[in-house]
């Protein structure tokens, strides 16, 4: 059985067993050691989990919910979960006791998969509310007296002594293969609670077909191939998570998985990884860096980052124009590659083909950098309302400051009003219990994403902003608030977070949080303050943000320009609400929260309603 003719997902990780048992499958870590799972042997481990999450209830019509980092146990549960002909509902390791309620009464989920004590506990706190939860399946750590909470490794035995197990259930192999064999492409995969930017969380429902019509696409233009080593740290939670899982199953692509963002830049050292996927914010942290330390060795050091950076940018500017390099500078491209980029390679372990951004948009100059130092990053684009992935760069063929053409069987049209439309194998089923809404996106035959772009020659989408974020000055003129503010973050190596304001006003401003691991050794070496809620009011660090807002605005038409800002004392969290478990900014919350900072940026002005 192929990626083409798997009916499921359990269905198609069955086929995966067959065609290669024994390569390896997924490596993770293990107290001081890289341990590795190969195809057989994870197939092994979902069949004694998918037993044994049966038996407490997990079938056709159900969902399970898991609530955990990103590990190897994540997909473990995942598969045990869609083997039972349940559904996955994914809930953020991050989401407080409340919302995890809200997400578990909402789905009806039966189960739980939860990571740790802690996690249970979160849970233990709202038991009232979540009463259709029979029992927590805890995967580090002790199972109660009473039986509500169960350990990963009791539930996986298969001697017939699962907890709860049901009379007359038997744990065989032909037991589970009745199981797979009875689940189907329309059925219900996952169920995924969007981050809510706007407004309440709609659960995502998304069927095992959703996902197998992204595999098929993502294997049919080799993104990744089974030559490949993938690192995976994504949040499971997320769609674009999810559809790694799928894609690495369907192609067979061994993946190391280890979800510490502490440990990210470690291990890409270590394991030496030819792909990786991951947010603009990863890829903006290690470019802020890397820049903050050369401006703080300076000298030598510095001139020859700038000039390197200057020729590699010289360079992909050419071959994305399509010119050739003259002799002159594909001779200085390969001094600037031996003294500068190469070592930067080096850091992510050498062997790097390209990155994959996806989740938000990307500055085209934090691309340009990053491919001229020989470390391509292809730039996608999807809702999880459409599976993950609808549109990516091809290896063969980036054009930056798009997202690419569509991925084989989407389609894609933009409205008269500019906003982007998606048809295709990975559009969702609808949003669970909310048929109003899931009528609103599903208008006509096509998902409306609320997302405004355009198509080039090519047929390559470039995303202009989201719909809803469009600001509209008093003087009536529109601006794409995201676009500004990646150019700023690329232009500021000490910035972590800016948000553009200015609906409705005279002009626009910003508020900008500090990059607290960044910012604080250049601090140190200046004499500074290195506490970001001192060094915000510093004229110095004042001096370093406006250069790089005067930068960003020399390239702008005037009503476009930020003709102000604000540093803020504290970065942006999950734990104040104004960043989402998938770490975007809520632009909402985070105006209405320093409301009193913006009104201050305008005080003295005239302004239009």
């Amino acid at each position: 059985m192929s990626v083409e003719s798997a009916g499921s997902l359990p269905a198609l990780l069955r086929s995966r067993i067959r065609a290669t048992p024994y390569t390896e499958a997924f490596r993770h870590p293990s107290e001081d050691r890289w341990d590795s799972l190969t195809w057989a042997e994870v197939g092994e481990r979902v069949r004694a989990l998918a037993l044994g999450l049966h038996a407490l209830g997990a079938e056709p019509g159900t969902r399970v919910a898991v609530l955990c980092g990103t590990r190897v146990e994540w997909i473990l549960a995942d598969l045990a979960i869609l083997s039972t002909g349940a559904a996955t509902t994914t809930i953020y390791p991050s989401n407080t006791a409340a919302e995890c309620a809200f997400i578990l009464s909402d789905s009806g989920s039966v189960l739980v998969v939860a990571e740790n004590d802690a996690q249970v506990a979160k849970l233990r706190s709202v038991r009232s509310e979540i009463p259709a939860v029979k029992h927590v399946i805890v995967v580090d750590g002790e199972a109660d007296e009473e039986g509500w909470v169960l350990t990963l490794d009791q539930v996986a035995r298969v001697d017939g002594n699962v907890a709860g197990r049901r009379d007359g259930e038997t744990t065989d192999e032909a037991a589970y293969d009745r199981m797979v064999d009875a689940v189907t492409e329309d059925d219900l995969a996952t169920l995924i609670y969007t981050s809510g930017t706007t407004g309440r969380p709609k659960g995502v429902e998304l069927t095992h077909g959703n996902w197998l019509g992204t595999a098929r696409a993502v294997a049919e233009i080799g993104l990744l191939t089974p030559d490949d080593l993938h690192f995976l740290w994504l949040p499971m939670s997320h769609s674009f998570g999810k559809l790694l899982e799928v894609a690495v199953i369907a192609v067979g692509t061994p993946t190391v998985i280890d979800g510490r963002l502490d440990r990210i830049a470690a291990n890409l050292g270590e394991v030496r990884p030819t792909v990786m996927a991951a947010a603009p914010r990863i890829f903006e942290k290690i470019h802020n860096t890397v820049t903050a330390t050369v401006r703080r060795e300076g000298g030598i050091k510095l001139r020859l980052f700038r000039w390197a950076r200057a020729v590699g940018i010289e360079a992909v500017r050419a071959r994305q124009e399509g010119r050739p390099l003259s002799p002159g500078l594909r001779a200085r491209h390969a001094i600037a590659d031996r003294l500068v980029f190469a070592k930067l390679r080096a850091r992510f372990g050498g062997r790097v083909r390209y990155f994959i951004s996806g989740s938000a948009p990307l500055s085209p100059d934090m691309a340009e950098f990053f491919d001229a130092a020989g470390l391509t990053i292809l730039e996608g684009y999807g809702l999880t309302e459409s599976s993950a992935g609808s549109f990516v760069n091809r290896p063969q063929d980036v054009r930056f400051g798009t997202v690419g053409p569509p991925l084989p069987g989407v389609t894609v049209r933009i409205a008269e009003d500019g906003e982007i439309l998606i048809g295709g194998h990975g559009i969702m089923r609808g949003y669970h219990g909310l048929p109003d809404e899931t009528a609103e996106a599903l208008r006509d035959g096509w998902l409306h994403t609320g997302d405004i772009g355009e198509l080039d020659e090519a047929g390559r989408l470039r995303i202009t902003d989201r719909k809803k974020e469009l600001i509209k000055t008093s003087g009536g003129k529109y601006v794409a608030p995201q676009h500004l503010e990646g150019r700023i973050k690329a232009a500021c190596p000490f910035l972590s977070h800016v948000v553009v304001h200015g609906d409705r006003r005279n002009y626009c401003t910003a508020l900008v949080t500090l990059d607290a691991d960044v910012v604080a050794p250049w601090a140190r070496a200046e004499g500074l303050p290195s506490d970001p809620a001192e060094l915000c009011s510093h004229p110095r660090m004042r001096e370093e943000v406006r250069r790089a807002v005067d930068a960003v605005n020399a390239g702008l038409a005037g009503y476009e320009t930020v003709k102000d800002f604000a540093i803020l004392p504290g970065d942006f969290t999950v734990e104040s609400g104004e960043l989402t478990p998938s770490m975007k900014v809520r632009r909402r919350e985070v105006e209405e929260r320093h409301r009193d900072v913006l009104d201050s940026l305008y005080e003295g002005s005239v302004e239009r309603a």
